[in-house]
């Protein structure tokens, strides 16, 4: 059993140790030595990056006691649902290592959630203990003892493991002031930045909640009224590609000349000021279209990213109403360039997002699962620039992108749409009177299918067509069921 008091080798094997390179990545080299509970607490947030919420993270450690991959998973509502999300991020965490070729040697496992109303962090410790102790009894399935198992909650923690009071009392450990550790110093040396919670970074994606929201959805109903039966008519829909294409182009610079301000919120403020309702809308409706989507993915990197990243965020602020699920589109492009660019958090969580929006939409479920299994986006860059430098640009736009062979995801159009139609990968519903949805729960994540991009080479073809089923259920919580590895956020 692990014993706290000790701090010289409190892990019986000796320090956890974790090194922070000048690229921002743990290695093993510049150990930090780990020796306490609140040290691994405290490391937590920059081992993922982020601040956790509501979830389970399970952190490997490799030969002598360097950290390996991460996973984390939302904390399923009902605990009836807790055993297979055990079962799913340890197997997923484990098998995955093994999978790559590395071997984890013992676990650290985390639990953290904020208190419910009249709860206290004692309360959750509690609670969430039936949860801890499934997540080391999966582990140790798999041959892989969880040495110390935490609970973070109300900014103190407490340990599963450790039966010393005097070390770990029954009302929890304060956490220390934020940025004064060593893992803090170190990551702060090598320019390690760990963001705010998960929370505020899908409020930059997720849809309006204020009064203008109503504004921009009587224009996203005048935009499908007029857009709808271009896109219908095989002799339009190619024109209205074009038409999107070259507005998204010149918001894109748009965006890129605006003058910076500081602040997360107030940059974003800053976007939507500069996108107008009418043309967000447009933009909304015309990316619905699966090759449009397609060839607006080539704004991916160089000085095209940023402001095209900024774009797709603000797209998706704008799915409003019953319009959320047009998100999906956005949300993936967003979710796309973010990976691009090397920013594979937000990646996940607009790809996560994007299939919350909509389960079945393979574009995010193939970026999703390449990200998540730690591939190269590069192969995926290059068949963009292959077939972008092989087509004759338009007059307008200053760039446009390929058609991504792997994506499959069919078109999606706004409600009072006319007949179906064949697309070239799936057919487009037919689209009854436009009705209210209930909007969906809560935030959450669901577990993506598909198979992941995983060729070098020449791009593959594009699979066969799809046949889209005439009713959709409803999207799962985004929350729920997703487990990420390696550094992976869900």
């Amino acid at each position: 059993m692990t014993n706290h008091g000790e701090t010289t080798e409190p892990f019986e094997n000796g320090d956890i140790a974790a090194g922070l390179s000048f690229d921002g990545q743990i290695t093993p080299d510049t150990p930090i030595a780990l020796r306490t509970p609140a040290e691994l607490a405290d490391a937590l947030p920059y081992l993922l990056g982020y601040r956790p919420e509501d979830s389970m993270v399970l952190v490997s450690l490799l030969e002598r006691g360097s950290f390996g991959g991460r996973a984390r998973l939302g904390i399923p509502a009902g605990v009836e649902d807790w055993q297979a999300a055990a079962r799913q991020i340890a197997r997923g965490l484990v098998i995955g290592a093994r999978r790559r070729g590395s071997r984890p040697e013992r676990i650290v496992a985390y639990v953290c959630q904020e208190p419910r109303p009249g709860e206290t962090g004692r309360d959750v410790m509690l609670r969430l203990a039936p949860l801890a102790q499934l997540l080391r009894t999966e582990c140790g399935s798999l041959d892989v003892p969880v040495i110390e198992a935490l609970c973070v909650s109300d900014a103190r923690f407490w340990s599963y493991v450790c039966p010393v009071e005097s070390c770990c009392p029954p009302d929890g450990t304060p956490m220390g002031m934020p940025g004064t550790s060593a893992m803090a110093a170190a990551a702060t040396y090598a320019g390690i930045q760990v963001r705010g919670s998960l929370r505020e970074l899908r409020a930059r994606m997720q849809p309006w909640e204020t009064s203008a929201a109503l504004e921009q959805e009587v224009a996203l109903d005048a935009a499908g009224m007029s857009l709808v039966p271009r896109i219908l008519d095989d002799a339009s829909r190619a024109e209205v590609a074009e038409e999107t294409l070259d507005l998204a182009g010149r918001i894109i610079r748009r965006f890129a000349e605006a003058a910076p301000v500081s602040g997360v919120h107030p940059a974003d403020v800053r976007d939507d000021a500069l996108l107008g309702h009418d043309e967000a809308a447009t933009l909304i409706l015309g990316l619905q279209d699966r090759t449009t989507r397609d060839r607006a993915a080539a704004w991916m990197e160089g000085d095209d990213g940023g402001p095209a990243l900024r774009l797709w965020r603000a797209l998706a602020r704008r799915c409003v109403g019953p319009y959320r699920e047009h998100a999906a589109a956005p949300l993936t492009l967003a979710g796309w360039v973010a990976w691009s660019t090397g920013d594979d958090i937000e990646a996940r969580e607009a790809l996560a997002m994007a299939l919350g929006a909509d389960p079945h939409y393979l574009f995010a479920q193939l970026l999703h699962r390449a990200c998540n299994e730690g591939l190269d986006p590069e192969s995926i860059r290059r068949c963009l620039r292959q077939e972008r430098d092989g087509r004759t640009p338009p007059e307008g736009p200053p760039s446009t992108a390929p058609n991504i062979p792997e994506q499959t995801s069919g078109s999606r159009l706004p409600p009072g749409a006319g007949p179906a139609v064949q697309d070239t990968t799936e057919a487009v519903p037919a689209m009854p009177r436009r009705k209210r949805r209930p909007r969906s729960s809560g935030p959450g994540d669901t577990a993506p299918g598909g198979t992941a991009p995983r060729n070098a080479g020449p791009c593959p073809r594009r699979p066969q067509a799809q046949t889209r089923r005439p009713t959709r259920s409803r999207p799962a919580p985004y929350g729920v069921g997703k487990t990420c590895q390696d550094g992976e956020d869900g």
